[in-house]
C-alpha cells in the first residue's frame, strides 16, 4: 500500500483500538495498528496518510505510562487524538489535563462549537450524543489550539490546532454508541487526509496470496479446521496460495456442534477439492479436560492437545513446515495487544495464548488482522458457499467453553442437543440471519423443578444471543416472546436432565459474547 492509502493507528492500550481499525477498513482504506515504541524515524518511513492516536486506561500524569515523540505533531501528517490520544497531544503541546471531577462513562451529548473540518456537516451548535469513557480531562486547550466542542462535564470535548492538521476528541467515534462517529472520522480521513478508498477483500486476497507464496515456496502447510468461518476462510485463501501442498485437519474434539463433522467433509472434500484429514480425537481431549473448571486452563490444554494432535497427523503428510490458522483481529485483541501493545488480555484464546512455547511450525495467520465480517467478505471473494461463511461464529474450544465447569462426555451430549434445537428454531423463525450469534450455555447448578407432578432437581441452560457488526461490541438479541418461549419449552420437553431455560440480556461490554 501506498502512503495515500494507509493510515497508521497508534495503540495506547485501548479495548477499542481494533475498532477503530474496522471503522476505517469500512471506509475501504488499510490500516495498521502499531505500538506506541514506533521512533519517529519509523513513522516516517511508514509514510501514513494520518494517524490515530487510541484511547487507553493510563493518565498523562501516571508512572511509566506509554507517550508519543512530540515530534510527531510537528510531521504535517494529520493526526487524531482520541479519548487517551487527545489528553496526550494536549499533554505534549503545553495544556491542562487534570482529574475529571467525576468520571464520565456511557452516553454524553456535546455542543458542536466550531463545524468545519473535523465537525464538516454538523454545524455550530449542533447537539450530538457521544460515548464517554474516560477519568481525566482537558480543562484548557494548548495555546495555538481552539475548541470544536464540549459537554456538561468537559469543556474541550473536542479541538483543533489553528495551524497543523491536528485534532483531538474526548469521546469515542468509532463505536456504535456515537452514532455521527462514522461522519467524524469519514470526514479526518477523506477531507483532512485525502486517503484513498482503495482497501478492498479482493485487493486483501491477491495481496495475502502473494504473501503466502512467498513464505511458503517449495515447503507444505497444514491448516486445522474447527467448522467455523474463520479457520475456513483462512484454509481457502492459503488453499489459493499453494494448492495441493496444502493439507486441512479436521480434528473432531468431540466438543461440536450437531452436525458439524458432516458439513466440513462435505465442504472440504465434495465442493472445493481439498486434501481433508479427519483425526477422531473425542476421547483424548475430554481426557484432557478431565476436572478442570477453570476457563483459561480449559483453553490452554485445549490448544495444547490440538498441536499435538496436528504434530501426529503431519507426520502422515511428510514435510510440514506450516500451520495454517483462522485467527482474527478480536482473538488477538483480547489475548494480547497486537504488535506488543499495551493493551490488556481480556482471555486466552486457543489459537493465540493457548499455544504452547515449543510450536515445532512456523504459523501462518492470514486473517490475523481483519474482522468477522470482512473474513466473511474475504470468504465470499473465495467462492465458499454462503452456507459456510454465513454461519454463526463458533469457538475454537468448542462447547468446552460453553459448559460452565467440568466437561464430560454426558454434559457435552446435553448441550449439543440443546444447542441444536436452539438453532433450529431460530432459523424456522427467520431470525438466524439477523442475529450475530446464538448459542447455548450449560449452567454449573441445578434448580428444582416439577415435571409430570414430580419433583425434579435438574440442569439449567441459558441461551444467548446477540447482534453485532464486529464482535467487538455488542447487544442482546430481542426475541419475539412466542419464538423464545417456544425454544424454552421444547428444550425442557426434549432434552433430558434440564429443567429450566434462561435468557442472558447481557451486551458487550461490560460482558463478553462466550461466557467463558
Amino acid at each position: 500500500m501506498t502512503e495515500s492509502q494507509r493510515v497508521l493507528i497508534v495503540d495506547f492500550g485501548s479495548q477499542y483500538t481494533q475498532l477503530i481499525a474496522r471503522r476505517v477498513r469500512e471506509a475501504h482504506v488499510y490500516c495498521e495498528i502499531h505500538p506506541p515504541t514506533r521512533d519517529i524515524e519509523w513513522i516516517r518511513a511508514f509514510r501514513p496518510a494520518g494517524i490515530i492516536l487510541s484511547g487507553g486506561p493510563n493518565s498523562v500524569y501516571g508512572d511509566d505510562v506509554p507517550t508519543a515523540d512530540p515530534r510527531l505533531l510537528e510531521l504535517g501528517i494529520p493526526v487524531l487524538g482520541i479519548c487517551y490520544g487527545m489528553q496526550l497531544m494536549a499533554h505534549l503541546s503545553g495544556g491542562a489535563v487534570r482529574r475529571a471531577g467525576e468520571r464520565e462513562y456511557g452516553r454524553a451529548e456535546i455542543e458542536i462549537v466550531g463545524g468545519d473540518g473535523l465537525f464538516e456537516g454538523f454545524g455550530a451548535g449542533c447537539r450530538t450524543p457521544v460515548w464517554m469513557s474516560h477519568g481525566d480531562r482537558v480543562d484548557e486547550a494548548p495555546a495555538g489550539w481552539e475548541v470544536l466542542a464540549r459537554s456538561g462535564n468537559t469543556p474541550v470535548a473536542a479541538f483543533r490546532h489553528r495551524e497543523r492538521p491536528l485534532f483531538g476528541v474526548q469521546f469515542h467515534p468509532e463505536v456504535a454508541h456515537t452514532p455521527r462517529g462514522a461522519e467524524i472520522l469519514h470526514n479526518f480521513l477523506f477531507r483532512i487526509c485525502r486517503a484513498t478508498p482503495s482497501w478492498t477483500a479482493g485487493r486483501f486476497v491477491e495481496q495475502a496470496v502473494r504473501e503466502v507464496r512467498e513464505r511458503v515456496l517449495d515447503r507444505r502447510a497444514i491448516c486445522g479446521l474447527s467448522g467455523g468461518v474463520d479457520s475456513a476462510v483462512a484454509a481457502a485463501l492459503v488453499y489459493r496460495a499453494i494448492g495441493s501442498r496444502l493439507t486441512c485437519i479436521f480434528v473432531d474434539h468431540g466438543l461440536l456442534r450437531q452436525g458439524e463433522r458432516e458439513q466440513v467433509e462435505r465442504t472440504f472434500r465434495a465442493e472445493l477439492g481439498v486434501r481433508l484429514v479427519v483425526v477422531d480425537a473425542a476421547g483424548r481431549f475430554l481426557g484432557a479436560l478431565a476436572g478442570v473448571e477453570d476457563p483459561e486452563e480449559k483453553r490452554r490444554r485445549i490448544g495444547h492437545t490440538f498441536i499435538d494432535v496436528f504434530e501426529e497427523a503431519a507426520r502422515e503428510v511428510g514435510d510440514v513446515g506450516f500451520l495454517v490458522q483462522g485467527t482474527l483481529y478480536p482473538d488477538v485483541i483480547e489475548s494480547a495487544a497486537p504488535r506488543g501493545g499495551p493493551s490488556v488480555t481480556i482471555k486466552t484464546h486457543h489459537n493465540v495464548g493457548g499455544l504452547r512455547p515449543n510450536l515445532p511450525f512456523e504459523l501462518i495467520e492470514p486473517l490475523r488482522e481483519l474482522f468477522k465480517d470482512e473474513a466473511r467478505q474475504v470468504g465470499r471473494e473465495l467462492g465458499l458457499p454462503e452456507q459456510t461463511v454465513g454461519r454463526h461464529p463458533f469457538p475454537g474450544p468448542g462447547l468446552a467453553v460453553r459448559i460452565l465447569g467440568c466437561v464430560d462426555a454426558a454434559r457435552v451430549a446435553t448441550l449439543r442437543q440443546a444447542d441444536a434445537i436452539y438453532l433450529e428454531e431460530i432459523r424456522r423463525a427467520g431470525l438466524y440471519d439477523q442475529i450475530w450469534q446464538a448459542f447455548a450455555v450449560l449452567l454449573p447448578v441445578r434448580s428444582v423443578g416439577v415435571m409430570g407432578d414430580e419433583r425434579t432437581y435438574a440442569d439449567v441452560v441459558a441461551l444467548r444471543a446477540v447482534t453485532s457488526l464486529d464482535g467487538m461490541t455488542a447487544d442482546w438479541y430481542e426475541f419475539p416472546h412466542d419464538v423464545l418461549g417456544g425454544i424454552a419449552t421444547r428444550i425442557i420437553n426434549e432434552v433430558p436432565g434440564v429443567n429450566r431455560v434462561v435468557y442472558d440480556v447481557s451486551s458487550k461490554p461490560p460482558a463478553t459474547i462466550e461466557w467463558e
